[in-house]
């Protein structure tokens, strides 16, 4: 080991990517002390360093080319020690001059003042604040004036962010913010995003999500004005991935704007938004002839018919065949429906429909979702999915052994996830799998024994009950674009 050169040691060392192994490795001898030493770049931190602030110095002097430091206290209780204060910060500003990435999640002593210190870090390129509840802002303007060369900046569950949004304006006449993640923020609406603006030209990564619909349904774009097409007059070309989550569009344009102005879209989100209609995907789908992937979770509205109540897909088969017409690049597809009534809706996706779009795209993934949307019908428009090669079915109970034996005539499939799914038996199940050389199959929550697929796939998971994360709801829905 001695006489190896010191680049081979090195590169060795690089290869090892568990922190107590490096640690263990490290101690072997003086030289990989040393090299660890050297070559270390990331560490991740929280409860288990203490005392916290001389034990933060002791790593940041030892590991001096550190450039990502995550800090990391979920789960902290008072009896673990103090946390890392704004001290702290100011040892990484003084210890890390190459730092380009930080995390700071659940530090709760660390406030304004403490932002105040990165500016010194003259390479930070990414922020990512996680539940810092005493993060204010004018800690974020503070960081916006201060770190140049800043281009990606999250905020999760930071809801002391309200009021002067100058820190937004700020990023977006500076322009070099390449990604923002904004999620249940409750300080920071969607109308406030709106005046980003000449910071969208640049921007290629944009998550908005709202946790509370209700509070947002109060709140109104001051700059809304009825009939008038250009109220929202930015440019964001350079958008490539666009997630949004819970808000709502009812009166105002909002955010939904953005669909039509991002002609480099690739991937797309839109998760219970309020409001959304078949014209936005209509509006969509002439602009962004670039999209790959799109996940929709959807819930049924409620309208008048002659027969009295009527339950309504907000999207209908007009956005599929937009969809199709528009976006022929399409690999990854989402459809999900989260219901909390048992009528069947009158109006949305029918077989047509998905038979254009698994017709007219070239789709890989799919992921189907939801009790009363999705059966039979629908099994058979997908044996016309010629690339079809990942398919998930959730919560998806109409499907009969009828419809599952329409699978064993998609000739691509070879990836297969079966969720809560009570409409199909042994039958239906065992047909697909002795027609298809799957490679890997996940059964969860069905009434399928595991006689039927043992041995189905050259990897075979399998739970006659369906796990919590696996059951549809609004707070945890499982999406593959993620």
């Amino acid at each position: 080991m001695e006489d190896l050169p010191g680049v081979a040691l090195a590169e060795i060392m690089k290869r090892v990517t568990r922190t107590s192994d490096l640690s263990s490795l490290s101690l072997v001898s003086k030289r990989l002390y040393t090299i660890d030493a050297e070559n270390r770049s990331t560490i991740r931190v929280g409860r288990g360093l203490w005392p916290a602030k001389e034990a933060l110095l002791t790593l940041c002097s030892r590991f001096s080319n550190l450039r990502k430091v995550e800090i990391n206290y979920h789960d902290w209780t008072r009896g673990d020690g103090n946390q890392i204060d704004n001290q702290g910060l100011l040892t990484l500003s003084t210890c890390c001059p190459l730092l380009t990435d930080l995390i700071l999640s659940f530090c709760y002593y660390i406030d304004d003042s403490g932002l105040a210190y990165l500016t010194d870090c003259k390479k930070l390129v990414s922020l990512r604040l996680n539940s810092a509840k005493n993060i204010t802002s004018s800690g974020l303007l503070v960081v916006a004036v201060g770190c140049k060369n800043l281009s990606g900046l999250h905020l999760i569950n930071c809801n002391k962010i309200s009021g002067n949004p100058e820190w937004l304006k700020y990023l977006g006449s500076d322009g070099s913010l390449e990604e923002l993640v904004v999620k249940n923020c409750g300080g920071i609406s969607q109308y406030d995003l709106l005046l980003f603006g000449p910071g969208w030209m640049k921007l290629q990564r944009f998550v908005f999500e709202v946790s509370n619909l209700y509070n947002i349904l109060r709140l109104r774009d001051p700059s809304f004005v009825a009939n008038y097409q250009h109220s929202y007059n930015f440019c964001c070309e350079s958008l490539k991935d666009l997630r949004l989550r819970g808000i709502a569009t009812v009166e105002e344009i909002g955010l939904c704007s953005l669909l039509g102005k991002c002609k480099s879209l690739q991937i797309l989100c839109l998760h219970f938004v309020l409001g959304l209609t078949d014209s936005d995907m209509i509006t969509l789908s002439q602009n962004c002839r670039n999209l790959k992937s799109i996940s929709l979770q959807l819930e049924p509205v409620v309208g008048v018919g002659p027969q009295g109540r009527v339950f309504r897909m907000p999207l209908t088969d007009v956005s599929l065949k937009a969809l199709a017409l528009g976006c022929r690049m399409l690999q990854i597809v989402e459809l999900a429906v989260y219901s909390r009534h048992t009528s069947y809706p009158q109006i949305g996706f029918s077989q047509e429909g998905l038979a254009t779009l698994f017709q007219s795209c070239p789709i890989r993934e799919l992921v189907l979702c939801g009790a009363n949307v999705f059966d039979d019908e629908v099994m058979k428009a997908l044996s016309s999915a010629q690339f079809l090669e990942t398919l998930k079915l959730m919560d998806c109970k109409r499907i009969t052994d009828a419809g599952m034996r329409l699978l064993a005539n998609s000739s691509s499939l070879v990836n297969l996830t079966l969720q809560d799914c009570r409409g199909f038996t042994d039958d239906g199940v065992s047909e697909v799998v002795r027609a298809r050389n799957l490679d890997s199959l996940i059964v969860q929550g069905c009434r399928v024994s595991w006689k039927a697929v043992k041995g189905a796939a050259k990897s075979v998971r399998y739970d006659r009950n369906c796990p919590v994360y696996g059951r549809l709801s609004r707070s945890s829905m499982i999406s593959t674009l993620d």
